[in-house]
């Protein structure tokens, strides 16, 4: 068994556990947290660079054959996303130690947080649909009591919702497993995607294949199904709307490209058709969202919702430069949005406001905060040479060279208008004077400050790497998109024999 596919279930798992042991012996549990978080994001990369020099690799649970016993596999995509949540999961651990405060932190932060890296790495090696469907009831659980941790009525609030909408999507989808199984007979994903072009009712399948779309959906927030987010992921600690905004969506879009690449393939012209009008109406509705926002976090949950849009553009548009596309988008996205909502705590932690309407002057007073925030303002809007621009630019070249020019011509006027929130932010938060009402006892940076805005320029320096060496990214997305498009050797990886 090749235990580099364990590790990144084993590793936050086991981190958390220590963390629970730890429960009385505060520092213990921050020392804990940082090194199990380092430790997932070292498994990750090692994984995946045996994924890209070996090939897929797969694993059989206690040694039952596949389709009977629990599989975990990883592609090069899957691989991607491992490593993305352990650079998430690392950042965050290390911005929780100075940000946290000692109340959230007695009653169980960092165990939680590494319970949720735990469903999230789950559920991107899976190669079951029921194990999918345990993995994101870890994640809920573990985002839900993080979300409501400290128990203000906002946050109460935010929760309720999150909760509510979450569950619903839970029981869509159990219903769904439910329907494949008495189906095909099987959930493994892999067995699955053999069977079902056997099935003779396609519009049944296609009925089913509806219904994972509307279940992820909402796991994902797209249009219509995404009010749950922006009332909820401005309300807990800057940590938690930070890996929430990097990773939770991002797991049901990550579900979403997985079933629809390889296991819904049947009807393309009608499944991945809807996709797009949604992918398109997703982008418009969370960029119009965010527009009407003057609050720094609501603002920022908006737009969670319209890039959300364009990675399913590349899925709806189906070819090889879209799908590569779609997973350097999620890069990109996944590293920039982390990066701004750490961003938005540190401006919090210099005015004691997130209102754009009680901030001012950052730019005197923080220039290198307001530098930080310029890099994945500025991607996050598509401007060149960075991250966002090459993601956008492949996005858009896809869907011309598929001539379908409504959805690049939406995908171009939200980047305008993606542009146009990041200037308010700049102008009211950072470039106009200081309102004289400003929060003279406002918390400061102090001592603690360099480990507030290390996890920032780390990411930032991605951010510009990325944009400037975009190459070896693209190449890999490429190569991801390509297993994902010809999905033989996934099913031979995990079935084993021929396809």
């Amino acid at each position: 068994m090749n235990i580099l596919l364990l590790l990144p279930i084993l590793i936050p798992f086991l981190t958390a556990v220590a963390a629970l042991l730890a429960w009385q012996y505060r520092q213990l549990q921050r020392v804990l947290s940082v090194v199990g978080a380092a430790g997932l994001l070292g498994a990750a990369v090692g994984l995946l660079i045996s994924v890209a020099q070996i090939g897929i690799q797969a694993a059989q649970i206690g040694n039952w054959p596949a389709p009977f016993g629990i599989t975990l596999v990883a592609d090069l995509f899957s691989a991607i996303m491992v490593v993305l949540a352990g650079l998430m999961g690392l950042m965050v651990a290390v911005y929780s130690l100075v940000s946290m405060d000692s109340r959230r932190e007695a009653f169980g932060y960092y165990p939680l947080l590494h319970i949720l890296l735990l469903g999230v790495c789950g559920a991107f090696l899976t190669g079951d649909m029921f194990n999918l469907y345990v993995w994101f009831e870890v994640m809920l659980i573990a985002s839900f009591v993080l979300l409501a941790l400290g128990g203000e009525r906002a946050q109460l609030e935010g929760a309720i919702k999150y909760v509510t909408l979450n569950l619903i999507s839970s029981a869509l989808f159990l219903a769904a497993v439910g329907i494949l199984y008495g189906m095909v007979g099987t959930l493994n994903m892999a067995d699955v995607a053999r069977q079902l072009p056997q099935v003779a009712q396609s519009g049944l399948v296609t009925t089913l294949a509806m219904l994972f779309l509307i279940a992820f959906g909402i796991k994902a927030a797209i249009f219509p199904l995404f009010f749950w987010l922006p009332a909820s992921y401005h309300t807990p600690p800057v940590a938690v709307s930070a890996i929430f905004a990097g990773l939770l969506t991002k797991v049901g879009v990550y579900a979403l490209i997985r079933v629809f690449t390889l296991l819904f393939v049947q009807d393309v012209n009608y499944t991945h058709t809807l996709i797009l009008i949604v992918a398109g109406l997703t982008m418009v509705t969370g960029v119009l969202g965010a527009a009407a926002q003057e609050e720094f976090r609501r603002i920022l949950s908006f737009h969670i919702v319209s890039q959300i849009g364009y990675m399913l553009m590349g899925l709806a548009l189906f070819t090889p430069l879209a799908l590569a596309g779609s997973i350097f988008y999620i890069i990109h996205h996944i590293i920039v949005k982390t990066n701004l909502f750490l961003i938005s705590g540190a401006v919090y932690r210099l005015s004691g406001t997130y209102q754009l309407k009680k901030l001012g002057g950052l730019y005197q007073s923080s220039p290198g905060i307001a530098m930080l925030f310029l890099i994945p303002a500025l991607s996050l809007a598509g401007i060149p040479p960075l991250s966002g621009f090459w993601a956008k630019f492949t996005l858009v070249r896809a869907g011309l060279e598929v001539e379908q020019y409504a959805i690049v011509i939406t995908a171009l006027g939200v980047g305008l208008l993606t542009l146009f929130s990041m200037t308010k932010i700049w102008a009211e938060a950072f470039w106009k004077e200081k309102p004289e009402t400003g929060h003279e006892d406002a918390p400061q940076m102090g001592q603690t400050g360099l480990l507030l805005v290390l996890p920032i320029i780390i990411l930032a320096v991605i951010t510009v790497t990325i944009g400037l060496v975009t190459e070896p990214v693209f190449r890999l997305a490429s190569q991801a998109a390509e297993q994902l498009l010809n999905p033989a050797d996934y099913i031979q990886a995990v079935l084993g024999g021929p396809f």
